[in-house]
């Protein structure tokens, strides 16, 4: 097949208007969308380069899976509501079995979530996904948006994590150090390859939370942006920390640095006011569950993490870094 044929063959099925308001999606040289008068349009993408962001092994399902997850994470990061896909992929050659298990893990994503594929491109090359994702806020011109952003905590506030963290570090450990760990639990191999976003959690959050980020390259330097965009600081309890069933098995530092810096959670990190109620809590634990693990400090962009006899502790390991 040549590039068009894959394309009507593999990702016409995704181009599906649940919502009514693709106007042009794949087959011409642009898409073109209708965006609602009250609603305003939020953008993101990630790219996934082979060997990088997952694994050589790793299922063309999974991948594709993943691709869009990441992606949502970031919409649920700010409060958005997904709508539709651009997907750009570069593979080293035609193979049929490959484009129909990576469409296959796309299209499933896609139609939990009712998106729409509306375009993209399609190259020969080293195996790279970029997905790009667009969602819909409520807000127009002039008036105060629904939306989360990373600036906005303020001193007082009270730090949450949605879910648990560390699985997905430690599962890709005991993939590229077989025998050194013991096997990850299979909701651990998800957080690794099917990491589910919390975009419910961050719809309810958009009138709520004064700040939020997803997790991507560990909550250690991704809080930090938080700090650094809202010019604030930040004291975490590192007991109250929610491991993932394989970390509480691990020594505590080991434990710790997983947690704090091993990346790929996709969870939400987020701020709310002290006196949030008790029922509004249980409301967001309901959707999913969260944990406090911390306080927002005036001191500007400073991060301390206290032991349970409120001790300072020290960590050398940083975050996932792309350079």
């Amino acid at each position: 097949m040549n590039e068009f044929e894959i394309i009507r063959h593999y990702f016409q099925r995704l181009d599906e208007d649940a919502s009514g308001d693709v106007i042009l999606g794949i087959g011409d040289d642009a898409a073109v969308i209708t965006i609602p008068s009250d609603q305003q349009l939020v953008l993101c993408m990630d790219t996934l380069v082979n060997g990088v962001h997952f694994p050589e092994q790793t299922k063309p399902s999974d991948i594709a899976y993943k691709a869009l997850a990441v992606n949502l994470s970031d919409m649920a990061a700010m409060g958005a509501e997904p709508r539709w896909i651009t997907l750009s992929l570069t593979v080293p050659q035609y193979d049929p079995e490959w484009f129909e298990s990576f469409t296959n893990g796309l299209q499933q994503l896609a139609t939990q979530y009712q998106l729409s594929l509306v375009g993209g491109d399609l190259c020969r090359g080293p195996l790279s996904v970029t997905v790009q994702l667009q969602g819909l806020v409520p807000g127009t011109a002039g008036l105060q948006r629904a939306i989360l952003t990373r600036a906005g905590a303020h001193a007082g506030d009270v730090i949450y994590v949605t879910g648990t963290l560390g699985g997905a570090a430690y599962a890709l450990k005991s993939i590229l150090e077989p025998g050194k760990w013991s096997t990850p639990s299979s909701e651990e191999m998800n957080r690794l390859y099917r990491p589910e976003a919390r975009v419910d959690t961050g719809k309810r959050l958009r009138s709520l939370a004064t700040s939020c980020i997803d997790i991507s390259d560990g909550l250690q330097s991704d809080l930090m942006h938080i700090l650094s965009a809202s010019a604030v600081g930040a004291e975490l309890e590192v007991e109250k920390l929610p491991y993932s069933n394989s970390l509480q098995a691990l020594k505590q530092d080991e434990a710790l640095e997983l947690a704090l810096t091993g990346g790929d959670d996709y969870e939400l990190c987020f701020t709310l006011p002290e006196d949030t109620s008790a029922s509004m809590l249980e409301e967001l634990n309901k959707l999913c569950p969260i944990t406090r693990i911390g306080r927002v400090t005036a001191v500007d962009s400073q991060l301390l993490l206290k032991n349970r006899d409120g001790e300072d502790l020290a960590l050398d390991a940083a975050g996932w870094r792309h350079f």
